[in-house]
Formats: structure tokens, C-alpha cells, sequence
């Protein structure tokens, strides 16, 4: 039953359970007149319909949007089932214009103007599947590509360096270069220089040989003396 129209925007995304979209379609003994008409008016409006319907023995509220030649049901919380973000933000924390400016870069190079660009594989039915038919075939199911664990929890990140990396990684992948980006280098320290002991002057040369060519008194010539 529909309850009422909005428009699209004003529902917020917190709305949505998450549930799988449902299709609506008529049964045999509907016209098809009101079901085509609501979904023209729809399409051609930026508004949604608001219904209420019921599931697993309980009433829930659902929003309505045309989707191609059909309807889509979405499942939506009712007020008393929408948390307060405020309980779920993280701590403040500090960051730099660089940072954002990084960031900003990465989005902007990983931007797509449709889905289909995007890689958008299920893996963990994949890997489902091979495990289903490596137990029919009695083989060992395949290993999982290197790389498929992505960083350990707990694991502390430097920020920069994985934003840095990330939009370098992208621009590879795109084909673009980054020969015009400038690396710095840490300068090498100068070796302390060596002191060079200070040479003897002359005079004190000519001292230590006057010394040295000086005779020395014997023990007969101090016997004399005494006596």
C-alpha cells in the first residue's frame, strides 16, 4: 500500500536495511494500466513512492522506484531503527593539507563515469565454486592469488606512503607516467676532516739535538769532583 510520495533525495541512505531489492509484478488477475502508469510518472518525476508492505509476519516500510520496464521494492527502517551517527564517528584526529590533497588525487584518479568500468567480481563466490567442484573432481581446490589477504588487522599504516603508493599504482595501471614528479633525495653528510698534528718548529728541533750531541759526564770525571 502506498503511503505517499517524495523526492528522491530526501531519503537518506541510512534508510536502507541492506536487503535484497525486490521486483514487483502484477499478478494474472491485475491490470497492467495502474503498475505502467505509476512507473512512467515516476520515471519521468526525481520522486520515489513510500509504501508500507509485509514481511516474516511483520509490516515494513518500503520505498519504490522504477528500474528500466519494472518496480523495485526497497526495504527501508522505520525512525525508531535509524542509530544516531554521532555514536559510531571515531575520535578527532589531526590531519594534513597534504593528506587531503593526496586523497583527493586518488579519488580523482580512480573515478569512472559507469560501474561496468570497475572491477566488479565476486570472489568469494568464485572461490565458492572452485571449492565445489574441486571436492566433485576429488582435486585440491586453487590456492588464492598472492596478495588476496590485504594488510594485517591491527597493523599500523603510514598514511602518506599508502596514498602515495595507491595513486601511483593507479596511474600505472592507466597507462599514465609520472616522469615530470620530482624525488628528493637525502643529501650525503660530509666526512668530518681529519686533524693533522701540528709539525715541531725548528727551534724546538735544534733544543732536542743540542741535547742530544751534548757529552755526557762519565763516572771517573764525577770521582774527580768529589775528591
Amino acid at each position: 500500500m502506498t503511503s505517499g510520495f517524495a523526492d528522491s533525495s530526501a531519503v537518506g541512505v541510512k534508510r536502507f536495511t541492506g536487503e535484497t531489492v525486490r521486483h514487483i509484478r502484477l499478478d494474472g488477475g491485475h491490470r497492467a494500466s495502474p503498475y505502467v502508469l505509476l512507473r512512467r510518472a515516476l520515471g519521468r518525476t526525481s520522486k520515489v513512492a513510500v509504501a508500507k508492505f509485509a514481511l516474516r509476519g511483520r509490516e515494513r516500510l518500503g520505498l519504490v522506484r522504477p528500474y528500466g520496464d519494472a518496480l523495485l521494492l526497497h526495504a527501508m527502517r522505520w525512525d525508531d531503527e535509524v542509530r544516531d551517527p554521532a555514536e559510531l564517528a571515531p575520535d578527532a584526529v589531526d590531519l594534513t593539507e597534504r593528506e587531503l590533497t593526496e586523497a583527493m588525487a586518488l579519488l580523482d584518479v580512480l573515478s569512472v563515469d559507469r560501474l561496468d568500468e570497475l572491477e566488479l567480481t565476486d570472489h568469494y563466490w568464485d572461490a565458492l565454486v572452485e571449492v565445489i567442484e574441486a571436492k566433485a573432481e576429488y582435486r585440491t581446490p586453487a590456492a588464492a592469488p598472492e596478495g588476496a589477504e590485504g594488510t594485517p588487522a591491527g597493523q599500523v599504516v603510514d598514511l602518506m606512503a599508502a596514498l602515495e603508493e595507491s595513486v601511483a599504482k593507479a596511474k600505472k595501471a592507466r597507462g599514465e607516467t609520472s616522469a615530470g614528479d620530482a624525488t628528493v633525495h637525502e643529501m650525503p653528510k660530509k666526512k668530518a676532516a681529519r686533524k693533522t698534528p701540528a709539525k715541531k718548529t725548528t727551534a724546538a728541533k735544534k733544543r732536542t739535538s743540542a741535547k742530544e750531541s751534548a757529552p755526557k759526564k762519565t763516572a771517573a770525571s764525577r770521582r774527580r769532583k768529589s775528591a
